[in-house]
């Protein structure tokens, strides 16, 4: 029989859950563990923890949690772990564990990745001018820089491997890079196996964010049993680049078309150019079949050439923000919210110029409870309680004292129907940016340390990722509708998964059965979506809406650039992450014909 290797995914950020680990573990019958925790923004968070202590600055929810209480058995089943726990600090994160290991009497050989923190590059990379890679904003200036990160690759982990670890500490990698690498290693895959790269990070990129992919976040939410017990996904990996979707017997959760291809669109923009430090994967022609319960077998990725750089996200500390809630009951009860956080902005800018203070520099309000993230689309204008969010930002952090002062107020002096604040003043926070920039990959320089031996990595740095070689697919249009055609909510015909990028979010659509893809196609172009998410464009400079064909997938995805804000944690609104942009999406009307919608019905 040819070798399956068998990969489990514990999670997708640092806050999941602590109950995956040791269910893989024990119901997984792996080969390898992976465990994803860094998100952009994570990395700002570990620096100020090595700031304050030279021993910190990597995931101890991974070390003191998931590592302590289940070495012993990962030991005993021999499985090995690959993690990116280590953050800006590595070799603290090694030592850690390498202490725990032997106070639970196992010994494991544990390697670290290095060279993705190029912090000590950032003053000349300043002078060089370089600006952000989507915004263009000009670079920060150095001593503002919390964190500068390059997306490194599968290639330093399979080297790791192949020198024996049976445990891989990384620090900042692309997050498939986690899966790619042990693929690398087991099936002997060349840098310039490029489709076999694609196969390999869409594997990790449906591994990456744990349950996500086995019901978690999934439209069909019904059909999910047991969110308690939700199982975690195993991918059962062949060396044709194929794979099977599944999770452990006896486990809730749902491993499914549906659930596979809501994830496989989770947060990319251009499916044909989803750039990779390995390789610029095409997933247009991927192909997703049930093969049974809970088993999903994954096919058809392709691969191009990577560029010649790596992405770096740094952080950088700007200004400080304010968030106050303040409850409102009774008739009109987002109206009243609305006008008192609207006199209690002016209220206090005037305080602020009195005091030689500029106005805010963002200013964000909204209802909760009056569908306010829905814009013209709220159905709930006349809600009897809502929660006013205000959410301010300024330079100085004495004006924002301020208004956490101010915000309580209105409690006797403003709207009837105020209920009361909860949790004292709010605090004030620093607010963290992410700036992206193209680096050469030559300019970072990757080790790999197995037992105290340490060795550069050789990193492909050529490059060749040529954009006007994509030929886009061809789709059929649909055919004309008849007079007696019926408007069904696009969910009846449509899963959808959204999330953000940066300042930008994406909505992927994948029809429920191929014959309802053209009349999705015809009702959700460009303009439609952009004029149903308008609210989401305010203030934006250059306000667009790209659409992208996967006919493999029966699907479609939408790439709406500059529509969150700031996007991540610079952002004031509600769905900072754009996690509910394809429920909404799913609200619009498409017709479709009569006899369709009549089958629709007679299915449900």
């Amino acid at each position: 029989m040819s070798k399956v290797v068998r990969i489990g995914s514990t999670g997708g950020f640092l806050g999941d859950t602590a109950a995956a680990a040791p269910q893989l573990v024990a119901g997984g019958e792996l080969d390898y563990l992976v465990l994803d925790y860094l998100a952009e923004m994570t990395m700002s968070f570990l620096a100020k923890a090595k700031a304050k202590d030279p021993d910190g600055g990597y995931a101890h929810d991974f070390t003191d949690w998931v590592w302590k209480d289940n070495v012993r058995e990962i030991a005993r089943r021999g499985i090995k772990l690959v993690t990116n726990a280590g953050g800006i600090n590595v070799r603290g994160c090694r030592a850690r564990m390498e202490q725990l290991a032997a106070e639970a009497g196992v010994s494991l050989k544990i390697a670290v990745v290095e060279g993705d923190d190029i912090r000590d590059q950032i003053p000349g990379l300043a002078a060089e001018g370089l600006a952000e890679m989507y915004s263009g904003e000009a670079f920060p200036a150095p001593e503002r820089i919390a964190s500068a990160n390059a997306y490194l690759g599968g290639r330093p982990i399979a080297e790791a491997l192949a020198r024996g670890a049976d445990v891989v500490i990384t620090g900042r990698v692309v997050d498939s890079a986690l899966v790619l690498g042990p693929l690398m290693h087991e099936f002997g895959w060349a840098d310039t196996d490029y489709d076999m790269m694609s196969a390999g990070s869409l594997a990790g990129h449906l591994l990456e964010c744990g349950a996500q992919a086995t019901g978690g976040l999934f439209t069909d939410w019904r059909e999910v049993e047991d969110w308690a017990h939700i199982g975690y996904p195993v991918a059962e990996c062949h060396a044709d680049g194929s794979f099977v979707m599944t999770k452990p017997a006896g486990t809730g959760g749902l491993v499914s078309v549906g659930t596979i291809s809501e994830q496989t669109l989770y947060e990319i923009g251009d499916p044909q150019a989803y750039l990779l430090p390995d390789v610029a994967c095409d997933w247009t022609g991927v192909r997703i079949e049930q093969q049974g319960e809970d088993r999903v077998r994954v096919s058809g990725a392709r691969g191009r050439p990577p560029t010649a750089t790596f992405k770096v996200c740094a952080t950088f500390e700007d200004g400080y923000r304010c968030v106050g809630v303040l409850p409102i009951v009774g008739m009109d009860a987002a109206a009243k919210a609305e006008r008192q956080a609207a006199a209690l902005i002016e209220r206090t800018e005037e305080m602020l110029r009195a005091r030689n203070m500029g106005p805010y520099r963002a200013v964000n309000i909204e209802s909760l409870g009056a569908e306010s993230t829905y814009g013209a689309h709220s159905r709930a204008r006349g809600a009897r309680e809502v929660i006013s969010k205000i959410s301010v930002e300024h330079e100085d952090k004495h004006a924002l004292a301020l208004f956490a002062r101010e915000i309580t107020a209105p409690m006797t002096s403003m709207m009837v129907g105020n209920t009361g604040w909860h949790g004292g003043r709010p605090p004030i926070s620093k607010v963290v940016r992410l700036f992206s920039f193209p680096l050469a990959k030559d300019r970072v320089r990757v080790t790999v340390d197995v037992g105290g031996d340490t060795r550069p990595v050789p990193i492909t740095t050529a490059g060749g990722f040529d954009p006007s070689s994509i030929v886009r697919p061809q789709v059929e249009d649909a055919p004309p509708l008849a007079a007696d055609a019926v408007r069904v909510r696009l969910v009846e015909i449509a899963w959808g998964r959204s999330g953000d990028k940066g300042d930008k979010f994406n909505v992927g659509i994948v029809a429920r059965r191929p014959e309802f893809l053209p009349y999705i196609r015809a009702a959700l172009t460009e303009e439609t979506v952009r004029d149903w998410f308008v609210h989401e464009f305010a203030g934006a400079a250059h306000p667009r809406v790209e659409r992208f064909d996967l006919p493999g997938m029966h699907a479609v995805n939408f790439l709406c650039h500059e529509a969150l804000g700031g996007g991540g944690m610079a952002t004031l609104r509600l769905d900072q992450l754009a996690k509910g942009k394809a429920q909404q999406l799913l609200e619009i009307e498409v017709p479709i014909p009569a006899a369709l919608a009549k089958d629709i019905r007679l299915a449900a």
